[in-house]
């Protein structure tokens, strides 16, 4: 346990150079990446991550800026660190003892960040896993503007903001890339400084600093404004906050030995903060992989299983396959995992989905895909390849479906082709089959729970496959229904099962019917304003005026068949109906698409209202049936709810 002193020594770090100096540690913005390291590469990235921030403080120290590189392969650190150059040495100094402590703030036990960026008024520093030294612009760059407006005249105040700051981006790349000034018009003053980072070459810096000018428009008339770029960096001000010039030489003895006590004791204090949560990080670290253990041993007899069959596959291959689970191959990202491309050393293309430990049903995830899935075959379900369960995670490996999910190619913002009418009635057909398949036709009776757009995968000639099958449920032969926590995705789930547990293969129906309704209208079941209705309620309308064909995906532009779409939407509707006792059964669903059975009539569906957050009974419509809902879900209808263990 660390003791006071420590901790009295850290908050020195921060209280010294207040009194003291002024090397303007004020924190501008933090920018951490979303790429993580994995859990066998952790300490060795922590590790050259404090090696390469060590060196590039000797540097900083000397110089006032520096770059080093620590590690090889997989763990390599880039880190970079400037302070402004009109700050004195020691305040320099102070600046950065501080910004290496708060840059901690980027590596958490629980994601250790593969990137991260710290600005401070006097200071910067980076850290990332590739070199970045000569970048100048990134697509996280940031304007940060102050809270208040400047109280005189706008109007004046803003076209002396923007003089100066065009100023300083022209002296700024005569001058080695760095330039304060301050402008006065009509008694009324605005000061600014621009500074390129070192490493920027004179083209990169004078765009960096155009796009500085460009950006920091946007705060006017705010009292103050910040251009936080990859390159560089830009401020105004209505106060001067910029020393003249660097001051290498302390005006008297007395003031030059208190700074060096100030600078001996922020580098100490400072010293001290990082190792301490270093260590934190390490502790807890640690204590997740023995939690991590402890969670794996639950699997019991499913470990012996997995280990002697032919389902098993090396982590290290595994890890090897997707490049280390690089983000240039990840796939997606759900409530449970995420999935990334990967090249077995035969070249078969796969996609290994990494199971989140921080989630308590992780176990039970990892028990269906296996234990259930990996017995079950049809041309419309996603493949289950094999495992890995002695790595430092759980991994599942699946075939490899090349076309992406349904929903991509519906709604997807990648300029996916359009879905013409033959490809959805045949992707419909297919869901359907393998529904009907995994309810009624194979060894085991089992219920999906997940239904929904992007959990059906398209293959390459877009044959539907049924995916992701952690929310599973093996459905008793001597059962009617199971009575359990409820899981899903909010716009697909029965009424019955959201009001009371109850579960059931309509729950299947249901969200296939929203799903039907979908594909034909091209419309999200949950895309639509409060005040709108819901695509149910929409469809409903046009059935009971006899226009069904209206709410056809506009986009296809009359090139479907009136009749096959009258077809489907009211089969969609049969398979929404609030009374799960009126579904059909997904194998009489099947011979309705193919025209081999009557279509019925169907009963009003459950309305999703935005107005409100509440689920209540809807009584008094105009046709009997056994009990009906209005599910109202407020403006979020499509997290995932995760089942309680």
């Amino acid at each position: 346990m660390p003791s006071p002193l420590l901790f009295t020594l850290i908050l020195s770090s921060f209280c010294i150079p207040l009194s003291l100096s002024d090397p303007r540690a004020t924190q501008a913005a933090l920018v951490c990446t979303n790429t993580t390291a994995s859990p066998l590469d952790r300490q060795p990235f922590v590790d050259n991550f404090l090696a390469a921030v060590d060196a590039v403080t000797t540097l900083v120290s000397a110089q006032s800026y520096g770059g080093a590189v620590n590690g090889s392969g997989n763990t390599t650190v880039y880190a970079f660190g400037e302070c402004m150059k009109d700050l004195s040495r020691s305040d320099c100094d102070l600046c950065f003892a501080q910004i290496k402590t708060q840059i901690l703030r980027c590596l958490p036990f629980q994601r250790l960040v593969r990137g991260g960026r710290l600005f401070y008024d006097g200071c910067y520093l980076r850290y990332d896993e590739y070199n970045f030294f000569n970048e100048s612009l990134s697509d996280v760059d940031q304007t940060v503007c102050a809270s208040g407006d400047f109280g005189g005249d706008k109007a004046l105040f803003g076209e002396n903001v923007m003089k100066l700051v065009r100023n300083l981006s022209d002296q700024g790349v005569k001058n080695d890339g760095f330039f304060v000034g301050s402008l006065n018009r009509r008694n009324l003053s605005v000061y600014g400084l621009s500074q390129c980072w070192e490493f920027v070459n004179e083209s990169d810096c004078r765009a960096c600093l155009a796009d500085s000018v460009s950006r920091i428009q946007s705060c006017v008339p705010k009292e103050e404004g910040r251009v936080l770029n990859t390159g560089c960096y830009m401020r105004y001000s209505t106060h001067k906050f910029y020393n003249n010039h660097t001051v290498t030489d302390e005006a008297t003895t007395g003031n030059g030995d208190r700074r060096h006590l100030a600078v001996i004791l922020a580098a100490i204090s400072g010293s001290v903060a990082f190792v301490l949560l270093v260590a934190a990080i390490s502790f807890f670290m640690r204590k997740k992989l023995v939690k991590k253990k402890r969670d794996r041993k639950q699997l019991g007899a499913l470990l012996l299983t997995v280990n002697k069959s032919k389902l098993n596959f090396s982590y290290e291959t595994l890890e090897r396959a997707t490049n280390y689970f690089h983000h240039s191959n990840k796939l997606g990202q759900g409530g449970s995992g995420s999935v990334y491309k990967g090249i077995l050393p035969d070249g078969e293309a796969v996609a290994v989905k990494r199971l989140f430990f921080n989630t308590r049903q992780w176990v039970d995830h990892f028990f269906n895909e296996v234990n259930l899935i990996s017995e079950i075959h049809h041309k419309n379900l996603v493949k289950l390849l094999g495992c890995s369960i002695t790595g430092p995670e759980s991994l599942l490996v699946y075939e490899f479906i090349p076309n992406q999910s349904l929903n991509h190619h519906l709604f997807g913002r990648n300029n996916a082709p359009l879905l013409g009418w033959q490809a959805r009635y045949k992707i419909i057909l297919g869901t359907a089959e393998g529904l009907a398949y995994l309810h009624e036709e194979s060894m085991l009776r089992i219920i999906h729970r997940d239904i929904k757009l992007s959990n059906v995968l398209l293959d390459e000639d877009f044959t539907p496959r049924i995916a992701d099958f952690g929310l599973a449920r093996l459905f008793p032969e001597d059962k009617t229904h199971i009575s359990t926590a409820i899981a899903g995705t909010l716009g697909y789930m029965a009424p019955e099962y959201v009001v009371r547990g109850k579960l059931t293969e309509k729950a299947d129906v249901y969200s296939f019917g929203v799903l039907v309704i979908e594909v034909v209208s091209g419309k999200k079941n949950n895309s639509f304003s409060q005040n709108a209705r819901s695509i149910l309620q929409m469809v409903w309308t046009l059935y009971g005026t006899g226009k069904l064909c209206e709410a056809v995906d506009s986009t296809l532009d009359g090139r479907f068949q009136e009749e096959e779409a009258n077809r489907l939407l009211q089969i969609g509707l049969l398979c929404v109906q609030a009374s799960a006792e009126l579904r059909p059964s997904m194998s009489v669903v099947v011979k309705m698409l193919k025209g081999s059975h009557e279509i019925s009539q169907p009963t009003q569906p459950p309305f999703i209202n935005s107005g409100s957050a509440e689920i209540s009974q809807k009584t008094g419509t105009s046709q009997p049936r056994p009990e009906s809902y209005t599910l109202s879900s407020g403006n979020s209808i499509t997290e995932d709810f995760s089942e309680p263990r």
